[in-house]
């Protein structure tokens, strides 16, 4: 396997964090320690858990820590669809961020299918 930070998904998820916090730079300073803690936590676990999954030593565990990401993907959609009903964001603002983690999802479910067909 090529070293993690030559990975198409890792990459992409980099520059979801990136868009992700520049989205909640905007919120309001009340949500500092709440939802924008939350959603830049959550970000921030797609490409380290895409990089810890790739440091372990079995394709199970490897597995393992990609459909960590994955969740924590989901539950980022999620978040995002709270920021919108509280009109942090906006409905243009939150459909560019949905497509991205979209895409994000594509690449690591096909990540998650090359290591299951492995072998």
């Amino acid at each position: 396997m090529k070293n993690y930070t030559e990975l198409e998904v890792w990459k992409y998820s980099r520059k979801l964090v990136k868009s992700v916090y520049q989205l909640t730079s905007d919120f309001p300073n009340s949500e500092l320690y709440a939802l924008t803690s939350q959603i830049n936590r959550c970000v921030i676990s797609v490409p380290s858990n895409i990089a810890e999954g790739i440091g372990r030593q079995t394709n199970k565990d490897t597995i393992h820590f990609l459909h960590i990401s994955r969740g924590s993907l989901f539950e980022l959609e999620t978040q995002l669809f709270l920021s919108l009903d509280l009109n942090y964001i906006t409905q243009s603002q939150f459909e560019i961020i949905f497509e991205d983690i979209t895409s994000c999802k594509k690449l690591l479910n096909g990540f998650i299918n090359y290591y299951k067909n492995k072998n």
